[in-house]
């Protein structure tokens, strides 16, 4: 048995039978496949009841399908009266009233449940005790059954923003004092200020990903709301990386965020933005801000005025560049994260950091500030197994500040890396110093993919610790965009790829340069103006690390006036006094202009 409606006047039940092979009704056999018979039992104030049946039967597919297609134009019905209604009696535009109704499907089908409830209730009251609906259309039931509802379309209309029926009844209870026109104008200004900006690349939830893991200190209310906004988009098909998404993203701003309707475009939301603005926030940029911290909107502008400067006076912000580590770190205006200033700079003080590095650390890297202390102690203990303590971890911390962000078993893992390659702890700590941006980075990413782009080049994994501890930074450069067009230009000046092996493994800085602005002028000042072969660099690659104009042409010259033959690495190779007193013999260098 199935209860289908009951009320303190009727009941009515539907019972699903068997088929049935005939029934005698008099004089009269019927053959059919019943498949329902609805029993409908009225009370009368006489205390009899009458009770009835209906039977359905013929061919159940048939039914099925006439069925359907009834359901169907009745749907299709009520979304005109929709449409109708939100038209003609809230006033919407057309082209609004019919996004609405054709996105509202839920709301619809209750409607419509609604009419067919109401048309059986009032079978039974008789037409003479209907109320007020006797002689109307299936469409005009429609418009009365949403007025009766009495949420003025609003419903309908968060429905249609992809919210679920039941958030959208209730969204529609909280902002019942707002008219569906002027809603309607919030939602779209707020779709505009806050989905201002392509994010194509899911960028924005890149962020958030980013802001989520570094935070490990107690949070206030703002940024717990904020991650549990968050937490419902991770829940769905795309992720965060959906964050910056109007249509995957809108309905869940709103849910967990639904004071934002209530605000008013002209007193709150629009001296929001353009405070924003004038703190150096890009329209473009206001979304990827609001997304990542939407209580901002929520405060007045004369506090978060007011928290920007508090914030940001702390780390010596100028106002030109406040907008940019607001942009960096949105959550700085929340109280928890203010609060934890004092702590990280108690620590950094600790460190032997001197307060313009604490304020230049925070300003390129303000996660920091979510970040407790005693995280950081654990990254600063294995940095000191290194020998890097004192005034040497005072510098590495304002080079790489995220660092302390890392996790100690991820730091280890560079550590060990280094360690595999030859290298002792102590020359690890000063690899570490010199680059501190190396133990930030993966090794299979990273790291490993330098090292087998150097073995494309001839060069042997024996070379590898003098290369490195050379020249560190080479692990961090992006290999194929970066440095093989710069080995390509060697090849192009007649240099092969053996050759270039051996200038690596003499001189791996040589990894580093500038095309523009130190190979090609002192390769061509070389063979142009010195005249000397492309194996005189070959033999010693550091020549083009000296400064063109202030040590190769001025020596240069000078031997070429007393006509004065050399080698690259004699001319260049000696300090002023060494190259004075054996080619000049003078006790400080003379030197010779081109004209002279």
């Amino acid at each position: 048995m199935e209860l289908l409606h009951t009320s303190c006047y009727f009941e009515t039940q539907t019972l699903i039978s068997p088929s049935l092979q005939s029934c005698k009704f008099g004089s009269n056999s019927l053959f059919f496949s019943l498949r329902r018979v609805t029993l409908l039992s009225a009370y009368h104030h006489s205390g009899r009841f009458s009770v009835s049946a209906s039977f359905q039967h013929g061919d159940s597919n048939l039914s099925s399908n006439s069925s359907q297609k009834n359901h169907e134009d009745h749907a299709s019905l009520a979304q005109n009266s929709i449409a109708e209604f939100l038209r003609r009696d809230i006033g919407l535009s057309e082209a609004d009233s019919d996004f609405i109704s054709e996105n509202c499907p839920k709301y619809t089908r209750m409607i419509v449940e609604g009419v067919r409830d109401l048309e059986e209730w009032n079978s039974w009251k008789g037409s003479g005790e209907a109320e007020g609906i006797e002689g109307l259309g299936f469409k005009e039931k429609v418009i009365y059954m949403v007025k009766q509802k009495g949420d003025g379309g609003k419903v309908a209309f968060l429905e249609s923003l992809g919210l679920s029926l039941s958030s959208a009844m209730y969204l529609a209870h909280y902002v019942s004092s707002e008219s569906l026109p002027i809603l309607l104008d919030k939602v779209k200004y707020l779709k505009e200020i806050f989905f201002s900006g392509s994010d194509e690349k899911g960028l924005v939830g890149k962020y958030a990903r980013r802001m989520m893991l570094y935070l490990s200190i107690p949070i206030d209310e703002d940024v717990q709301q904020t991650l549990s906004f968050f937490e419902k988009i991770e829940a769905r098909r795309g992720g965060l990386d959906m964050l910056g998404s109007v249509d995957a993203s809108f309905r869940y701003l709103i849910e967990s965020f639904p004071r934002l309707l209530l605000l008013s475009e002209e007193n709150d939301m629009k001296p929001m933005v353009e405070f924003l603005e004038s703190i150096g926030i890009p329209k473009y940029c206001l979304g990827k801000l609001l997304l990542l911290y939407p209580p901002i909107l929520l405060g007045k502008t004369e506090e978060i005025k007011r928290r920007v400067a508090a914030a940001l006076e702390k780390v010596s912000v100028v106002n030109k560049d406040s907008g940019k580590v607001l942009l960096k770190y949105p959550w700085i205006l929340s109280t928890s994260i203010q609060e934890n200033y004092s702590h990280i700079v108690s620590f950094f003080y600790s460190e032997s950091v001197l307060k313009m590095d604490i304020d230049h650390a925070i300003k390129r890297w303000p996660l920091l500030l979510g970040c407790s202390a005693s995280n950081m102690e654990m990254m600063v203990k294995e940095i000191d197994k290194l020998g890097v303590r004192d005034k040497r971890m005072g510098k590495v911390i304002p080079k790489m500040p995220q660092l302390l962000l890392c996790k100690p078993q991820e730091f280890l893992k560079v550590v060990c890396f280094l360690e595999g390659l030859g290298f002792q702890k102590e020359i690890v700590g000063q690899i570490l110093c010199r680059c501190p941006e190396i133990f930030g980075c993966s090794i299979d990413k990273t790291l490993q993919k330098k090292l087998i782009f150097l073995t494309r080049f001839g060069v042997s994994t024996t070379h590898f610790p003098r290369i490195i501890k050379k020249y560190p930074e080479f692990l961090i450069y992006d290999a194929d965009k970066t440095v093989l067009p710069r080995l390509k230009y060697l090849m192009e000046i007649g240099i092969s790829e053996r050759e270039i092996a051996f200038m690596i493994r003499k001189f791996s800085p040589i990894l580093g340069y500038s095309i523009d602005k130190v190979l090609r002028p002192k390769f061509e000042f070389l063979v142009n103006s010195m005249e000397k072969p492309v194996r005189e660099v070959i033999e010693y690659p550091r020549y083009f690390s000296y400064s063109l104009e202030k040590r190769i042409k001025p020596r240069f010259w000078v031997l070429k006036g007393r006509n004065i033959e050399c080698t690259l690495q004699e001319m260049l190779g000696k300090n002023d006094e060494e190259f004075a007193a054996d080619f000049l013999g003078l006790g400080e260098l003379q030197t010779h202009s081109e004209t002279s």
